[in-house]
């Protein structure tokens, strides 16, 4: 009797022919004793799959390592279910929900009467490790869906039971099993259990059944897990290093923002050397923006319903907008967004071509109904100032009008000392959906625009399906924190759906009316999250030009505070942001407490400084600089301020 064959094809392009049945495991074997020890799962053209799948027909065939990214991610999810066999030997009337690997590990859900102790912890990692070093095989099994629903229903795991009458669309329904615990999962997963060596479990915290406030709450177990212990190291000494940068300590230990119940989640309140923070921002901003020809105006906080139903904000975004305000004889909602505003500006006039383009900026005021379990210090907020932007502009226009948006982020970019970023293009989702407005012709033509102007520049860019506004495309800036991940700070959008909305126009040259388009831009990002994110960026410690005190006064005993305060008030007549500290303190404790507050410089004013009429300067990285003139010091700060030096 003949075996029946298939062809394999592997990465190389090599081929070979092998029974039908046989697993990758088995070909990883033929090609190296090597590789089959090392490997973890397998890739068959597009799909991964266990390393002990049998093969039923030709298929392309990419044995993984540890040196692939997706084999990391199914390691990963195997460290998941490490996890819940752990605990339900040690807690076997716990509740199971669901548990995906993650970016930088993974987590399981439990529902649990009593909250997980750090102690519960220490101990169910302890298991882990107990379970991984038996090494373990970790086993699909195929059960029917009855059969399924009836062994979790008799050991009560209502969760489960949810998720395979929900998900589960085949006859038979796929379960991993390892060791004693058993779990409706898809996979795949590595071999064993011995692969998992670099983990950590980190932290519980409380979270929805499928992220739905109402539904009960369980308890989240979150784990870090690498491939190599060495990884595993690295990531932890960054935690700990962005727990040192988190800016919602460093902005309470800095004097920058406070939140207060009384007030609201997600509603912070600036203090005095936040606000300076944040008032240099934006006067920063504001006069680059003149410099490239914008247009600045003042648009209300609020306005009617029927504009954002007209823009199809509210079609479209509503769920992220607070509850309108209902005056009897009309509605009023907190704006989402300000374009509809500078719609009603633009439109407020005739326009010529040869008025074109129009730059209208403003400091805009937003308001976002984000859930309460995302709001974080100043990074994630309900209310939120946007340094936002309208260009209305002829088609032929767009590429010069979006490269000189380009020119202005980098500019800003690099007086604010942010190098390391990243070019996304944020486009539609492929098939219908009604999460765009719909018009293939209008997407088509704005994404092919985005990618010329991008080429144009030279510039590198990933492309992100899924990712762009509902009515348009849009090229997110994006800027990695010290844990690397990454988040949208700056935005270019080209928009061809508004301008049709509003029946927007100017005259041609041809005297004809023409329909304009509308590029939305934010240069760097709200107040508030360009904030926290340079918080962090320079753990408090801002350079001098952005450092709400610039320079601390510290007068070595009661018989220099005279001369320590006429260099206090000559320091502040001549613009600079100064401190004057006569308290009955010694030298050292004064040196001490404006370094925690990150003070540029400290001048240091004993009896030789008063007689001389100088300062001697100290600064905060670079230790004593020796004494100088007030004026030099003045004229040496003013310089360095000017020409934004990160310092």
């Amino acid at each position: 009797m003949t075996t029946e064959t298939i062809q394999i094809t592997l990465p190389d392009g090599a081929t070979r022919e092998v029974p039908k049945g046989t697993t990758p495991a088995q070909i990883a074997e033929q090609i190296s004793p090597r590789l089959a020890r090392v490997a973890l799962v397998a890739r068959a053209d597009d799909e991964l799959v266990d390393l002990s799948k049998p093969l039923e027909k030709n298929a392309k065939i990419a044995i993984l390592t540890p040196k692939d990214a997706d084999a990391l991610q199914v390691l990963r999810h195997s460290a998941a279910h490490l996890l819940a066999a752990a605990v339900m030997e040690l807690y076997p009337n716990v509740k199971l929900g669901i548990g995906p690997p993650i970016e930088t590990g993974f987590f399981y859900e439990f529902l649990r009467a009593e909250p997980f102790t750090q102690e519960e912890l220490e101990k169910i990692e302890a298991k882990m490790r107990e379970l991984a070093a038996k090494d373990i095989p970790n086993e699909r099994k195929w059960l029917p869906k009855p059969e399924a629903l009836q062994l979790y229903r008799s050991t009560n795991q209502e969760f489960k039971c949810e998720l395979v009458d929900e998900k589960a669309d085949e006859p038979m329904v796929s379960f991993y099993t390892t060791g004693k615990f058993i779990d409706f999962c898809r996979g795949p997963h590595i071999p064993s259990t011995g692969r998992i060596k670099a983990f950590k479990l980190m932290n519980v915290s409380g979270a929805y059944w499928k992220g739905k406030e109402g539904n009960p709450q369980l308890q989240r177990i979150y784990g870090a897990c690498f491939m190599e212990q060495k990884d595993l190291d690295d990531y932890l000494h960054r935690l700990e290093e962005a727990k040192k940068r988190d800016h919602r300590k460093l902005g309470k230990e800095l004097e920058l923002f406070t939140v207060s119940d009384l007030v609201g989640s997600g509603l912070p309140l600036w203090l005095p050397k936040g606000a300076t923070v944040r008032r240099l921002l934006e006067e920063y901003i504001l006069q680059k923006e003149r410099e490239a020809g914008y247009q600045h105006v003042y648009t209300p906080d609020l306005a009617k319903v029927d504009l954002y139903i007209r823009s199809g904000h509210w079609e479209h975004y509503h769920e992220d907008m607070f509850p309108p305000i209902d005056l009897k004889t009309e509605e009023l909602v907190l704006r989402p967004m300000n374009c509809p505003h500078h719609i009603l500006i633009y439109e407020s006039g005739k326009r010529s071509y040869r008025d074109l383009p129009v730059r209208i900026a403003e400091l805009g005021t937003m308001y976002r109904y984000e859930r309460s379990g995302v709001l974080s210090g100043l990074s994630r907020v309900r209310c939120m100032t946007l340094n936002d932007a309208h260009i209305f502009c002829t088609p032929e226009q767009i590429k010069e009008e979006f490269a000189g948006v380009m020119k202005l982020v980098e500019q800003a970019y690099k007086d604010l000392g942010i190098k390391e970023y990243t070019y996304r293009l944020s486009l539609r989702s492929k098939g219908p959906s009604d999460k765009y407005v719909a018009n293939d012709e209008m997407w088509d033509m704005a994404e092919q625009m985005l990618r010329e102007a991008m080429d144009s520049l030279g510039l590198p860019y990933t492309e992100a399906p899924g990712e762009a506004a509902f009515y348009g495309p849009k090229l997110d800036i994006q800027l990695a924190d010290v844990m690397g991940h990454q988040e949208t700070y700056s935005t270019i959008q080209i928009d061809f759906h508004l301008p049709h909305q509003f029946d927007l126009s100017y005259i041609g040259a041809d005297g004809q009316k023409h329909r304009p388009v509308m590029i939305h831009r934010g240069v760097i990002s709200t107040m508030e999250r360009m904030t926290s994110y340079l918080i962090e960026l320079y753990a408090g410690a801002f350079p001098t030009w952005l450092a709400p005190v610039q320079a601390a006064v510290l007068p070595l005993s009661d018989k220099t505070i005279d001369y320590a305060k006429k260099v206090a008030q000559d320091l502040s007549k001549a613009g600079v942001r100064v401190h004057l500290d006569d308290r009955n303190e010694k030298l050292q404790a004064k040196i001490r407490d404006a370094q925690l507050q990150k003070i540029p410089y400290m001048l240091v004013i004993g009896g030789k400084e008063a007689e001389a009429g100088t300062v001697s300067v100290r600064h905060r990285s670079k230790g004593d600089l020796g004494p100088r003139p007030v004026d030099q010091f003045v004229a040496d700060l003013k310089a360095e301020v000017e020409s934004h030096i990160i310092a």
